[in-house]
């Protein structure tokens, strides 16, 4: 794994437990070679940003238990591919980011003034 430093150029610190995100579910926007998606980006999802990825082909919505995924639901921490968060951005449907949680890596794909532009007034909510 790549060192887990976020974007703000401190420790990286966790999306959500429930439900258990990041690419190694260890509830972290962590990254490693491993992470082709770059799964970077630690948002708050939003009932728009869901019908999006769902239209795209991508839904997050429904549970899948196969996967031990039980689906999200707006309001939800997930660490989200970085040229997803780029892809919904462009489109004006981007979720809030938790810039402490999301991944150093992220900024290869997203531009720090972009993330900063949709970021959480407060990273506890």
């Amino acid at each position: 794994m790549e060192p887990s430093l976020n974007v703000l150029g401190g420790k990286l610190q966790p999306c959500s437990m429930d439900p258990l995100t990041g690419f190694y579910r260890n509830g972290c926007c962590d990254t490693g070679a491993e992470d082709v998606g770059s799964h970077t980006v630690c948002v708050v999802v939003t009932a728009e940003f869901l019908a999006m990825s769902a239209y795209l082909g991508n839904d997050l919505a429904t549970p899948r238990p196969e996967f031990r995924f039980a689906g999200l639901k707006p309001g939800d921490r997930w660490c989200l591919c970085a040229a997803r968060f780029l892809q919904a951005a462009q489109e004006q449907v981007a979720p809030k980011v938790v810039l402490d949680a999301t991944h150093v890596s992220a900024l290869r794909i997203v531009p720090l003034e972009l993330l900063r532009a949709h970021a959480l007034a407060d990273p506890k909510d």
